[in-house]
């Protein structure tokens, strides 16, 4: 049989919780990550298709004269980062939402961080090394807007 207390029953004293609060950082971070990726997907989306001669006007000269201005390389990158953990972030929520067994949850979680951080090491690695006209290149494999070397 279960009782109800009386109305003016003191409540129980909880303790504090210690530590972060990783679920309350992580929906901060959705927030955040959201409203700063709308202005980079609606600014890459313009200068790419809008402002130019659009989606046929996109091809490798395009990404180099792109890349050879800092400028678009913290764009792109801020993009790229912020795009995978909010991805990764939305991922896991999901996960800890309907993965009821603690091994499956596990393993999704361990699959989901993996592959959020290889795609980012990769994309980062891109951006960074990309060189439209290597050193060692053969004249005729070159596009036309490298120098002869």
């Amino acid at each position: 049989m279960t009782t109800i207390d009386a109305p003016r029953t003191p409540a129980p004293v909880r303790r504090p919780r210690r530590g972060v609060n990783w679920e309350k950082w992580g929906w901060i971070y959705m927030r955040a990550s959201g409203v700063v990726l709308v202005v980079l997907i609606f600014g890459h989306l313009f200068v790419n298709l809008v402002a130019g001669e659009g989606v046929k006007a996109i091809d490798f000269a395009f990404v180099a004269g792109k890349w050879a201005d800092p400028f678009w390389i913290v764009w792109d990158t801020l993009l790229l980062w912020l795009a995978l953990i909010h991805g990764g972030n939305g991922m896991r929520t999901l996960i800890n939402d309907y993965a009821t067994n603690k091994l499956v949850r596990t393993v999704l979680l361990s699959a989901v961080a993996a592959s959020t951080a290889v795609l980012i090491i990769l994309g980062t690695l891109v951006i960074f090394t990309f060189d439209p006209c290597p050193a060692a290149s053969p004249a005729d494999l070159l596009p036309s807007f490298c120098p002869v070397r």
